[in-house]
């Protein structure tokens, strides 16, 4: 008989919190009871999950009676204040914020490619930035074959990186445009329609962005390796939903295209588009919605043998965040299912 558990969403009126619910119910993962937390603003909202109707909760330290996994998609600041009450409840905590991320006792997952540090957990697991975990499916597979020393990346992220509300002004300043009315501005430095943003999140002193040092940080964590060397810079588009990156690599030992394109095409959650004779690559329009991230753009760099470039595009909303946490749920309880 399949073991059924407590469930509780925090930040489920969100776009990932929406998305993960979306996710658990095509996914049928098996829940007992489901318990639907948010702000105080929120609270009240009624959400339809497997045609049953449920009341949204003001997420209290009390929310996690009786709560066995609680996935939170709340913000860094709501993650710390309430994570712990769900550990001290009984609850595992599946985080996708920053907040635990690069706390040397929170494991740091993605699922296809690190799940033994899932059983590392001292009630906490983290989930990745979406920029990485897009980029890391890509990589994985090349790193396995030969060691990946250095990372050159560019990141094209959509609105959808800034959560429902961002993806509601563009669509405003799009229709304020036709309408020859003034955009709305309060999510970004700037317009993000007909524009191109070079800050994703707030300067460091070393005058890269907090998102590009996430990327660095959280590759070296998950891949369990503090010599790689990266760069990256991160980059906001007029997108709504999808990022994109231009990502070029150097192994150890010299890697042929045909070669990469086979290793990634075989790697579980990715998936190889590209077919430059007919103007086939990948793109947001088309992963938008999917599971698999689509790489493409496959080619030996000009700098040497050892090196690689190429394109990949995920759904930041679905293996950027949702799906990866439900993922991680689903390694968490496959032992207790067996």
């Amino acid at each position: 008989m399949t073991k059924l558990y407590n469930v509780a969403v925090a930040g489920a009126t969100g776009a990932v919190g929406q998305e993960m619910l979306n996710i658990l119910e095509e996914r049928d993962f098996p829940i007992d009871e489901l318990k639907l937390l948010a702000s105080e603003r929120s609270a009240g909202k009624k959400i339809t999950f497997k045609d049953k109707e449920y009341t949204v909760e003001k997420m209290t330290k009390d929310s996690f009676k009786n709560i066995d996994i609680a996935l939170f998609s709340a913000g860094a600041s709501r993650s710390r204040e309430f994570a712990h009450y769900a550990v001290e409840d009984g609850a595992v905590v599946i985080d996708n914020s920053s907040a635990f991320r690069m706390d040397e006792n929170t494991p740091l997952v993605i699922p296809e490619i690190n799940p033994e540090d899932i059983f590392r957990h001292n009630g906490i697991i983290a989930n990745p930035n979406c920029t990485t975990i897009i980029m890391l499916m890509a990589i994985k597979p090349l790193h396995n074959y030969s060691r990946v020393k250095r990372i050159i990346v560019s990141t094209y992220q959509a609105a959808s990186g800034a959560g429902a509300k961002a993806m509601q002004e563009l669509e405003e300043q799009a229709k304020a445009w036709v309408n020859n009315k003034e955009m709305p501005v309060e999510k970004f430095p700037y317009q993000l329609m007909f524009n191109v943003i070079p800050q994703v999140d707030v300067f460091m002193d070393n005058s890269y962005t907090k998102e590009e040092m996430k990327m660095v940080n959280e590759t070296r964590k998950i891949l369990h390796d503090d010599d790689i060397k990266i760069s990256a810079t991160c980059v906001r588009l007029p997108v709504f939903r999808a990022h994109s990156e231009a990502v070029t690599v150097e192994l150890e030992d010299r890697i042929d295209p045909k070669k990469a394109e086979k290793l990634i095409d075989s790697f579980p959650g990715v998936k190889v588009v590209d077919d430059i004779k007919n103007s086939v690559y990948p793109m947001p329009l088309f992963v938008s919605g999917k599971d698999d991230c689509e790489v493409g753009r496959i080619r030996q760099d000009l700098n040497g043998d050892n090196w690689l470039s190429f394109w990949i595009a995920g759904d930041q909303i679905r293996k950027g965040a949702a799906l990866n946490a439900v993922q991680i749920a689903e390694t968490l309880i496959k032992s207790e299912q067996t």
